[in-house]
């Protein structure tokens, strides 16, 4: 961050806009002139990006980078109140951008219109102050805070799922708990849904978008006690917050260097049969009478879209052994294929089928693959 002499003065019109900034005496003048001259880099622009934008660019951060290689989808606008139906198909970042500077133009927004990689990781990172965490998945999470403790930077997390959100600050300095101290190991492949398969309620990633941003705020400010070694637990049903302490693991390993987060998060995953959407297509399409389409995803899911023809018959089903007799009727003489939303949930069915005996295929990328490359009027979630 910006030392007391580099602290940029605000304009006759900043002044004007943090009116009510400048009158509270924890942040004043000098707290505003931080906020300006600080940087922080959001790494996704969706469900948790969103509020945390919104609210930093309306704070006064000065310069605001935001990575995210993905496009805007009309299942994004349920929550990721960022974008506008106008987006649909262009670029998040960029959407992202546009509204920030409509918001405050006195910020600098960069557009990083990629996906975080370890190719790129530490080169985007390098340059800010505080960064942000916005992803959505185990392997992006790992891979932010690795970057973040080698090169020294304070990471404000958040997670969100269902109706419950999770809030931390992380690597705050040298002893001080990081994400792996939260997780020291990824979950099994495929134990934790992710929200495209599990929903989310649409104001969970506004309410916990907002603790990260307001934890920001605090840390450039140097105001308030930071959740640096507390983790606040939201359940929005109940709203209740509980808070957990969270130390370093004096025996943990130090991170080294980044490393392949995707494989870390895999795990070992034993090799199985799998088939794209096309070639099943072809498949359905030849008539064959000896292919048998499980559906592993829930009810609530197979009301927004099916794949004519499939059987729906939940993992949980499955797992539990209550529809195993069902798959052995309908495996009888034939090839059985099985699908999810993106083809983790299926994976673990074929799993599961292959010890009890049965031999299946997983359908790779699940029934959004098939959206995108079959049946591009279906509707995606």
């Amino acid at each position: 961050m910006t030392t007391p002499q580099e602290h940029p003065a605000l304009s006759a019109d900043e002044k004007q806009r943090y009116a009510r900034h400048l009158i509270l005496p924890e942040v004043g003048r000098t707290g505003q002139e931080r906020l300006k001259g600080a940087s922080v880099l959001c790494v996704g622009s969706g469900g948790l990006g969103s509020p945390l934008l919104l609210y930093l660019a309306a704070a006064g951060i000065g310069t605001i980078g935001i990575v995210d290689g993905d496009v805007v989808e009309v299942s994004n606008l349920q929550r990721q109140v960022i974008h506008g139906s106008a987006w649909v198909g262009r670029s998040k970042a960029r959407s992202a951008a546009h509204r920030i500077a409509d918001l405050n133009p006195h910020c600098r927004v960069e557009v990083h219109d990629v996906m975080l990689t370890i190719d790129n990781a530490l080169e985007l990172i390098r340059p800010y102050d505080v960064v942000c965490d916005g992803t959505d998945n185990f392997p992006s999470r790992y891979l932010i805070n690795d970057a973040c403790v080698l090169l020294g930077k304070p990471l404000v997390y958040g997670s969100v799922q269902r109706f419950d959100g999770q809030v931390s600050v992380f690597n705050r300095g040298p002893g001080r708990p990081d994400y792996r101290d939260l997780l020291p190991e990824p979950p099994p492949a495929g134990e934790v849904p992710s929200c495209a398969e599990a929903g989310v309620m649409g104001v969970l990633p506004g309410l916990v978008g907002l603790i990260q941003a307001t934890e920001t705020i605090k840390l450039i400010t140097g105001i308030g006690d930071p959740l640096d070694g507390r983790l606040l637990v939201v359940d929005g049903l109940s709203m209740r917050f509980r808070e957990l302490r969270l130390e370093r693991d004096p025996d943990r390993p130090a991170v080294q260097g980044l490393i392949d987060y995707s494989q870390f998060c895999r795990g070992e995953v034993a090799p199985m049969d799998s088939i794209s959407v096309t070639a099943l297509k072809e498949l359905l399409d030849s008539g064959a009478e000896d292919v048998v389409l499980i559906d592993v995803r829930n009810q609530s899911e197979a009301d927004v879209a099916v794949i004519a023809g499939s059987h729906l018959i939940p993992l949980a089903t499955i797992r539990s052994g209550e529809a195993m007799e069902q798959v052995r009727s309908l495996a009888a003489g034939c090839r059985v294929f099985v699908h999810c939303k993106l083809g983790g949930r299926s994976a673990q069915a074929v799993e599961v089928l292959s010890q009890q005996g049965i031999p299946a295929s997983n359908v790779e990328g699940g029934i959004d693959a098939w959206a995108q490359q079959v049946d591009p009027t279906m509707a995606r979630y």
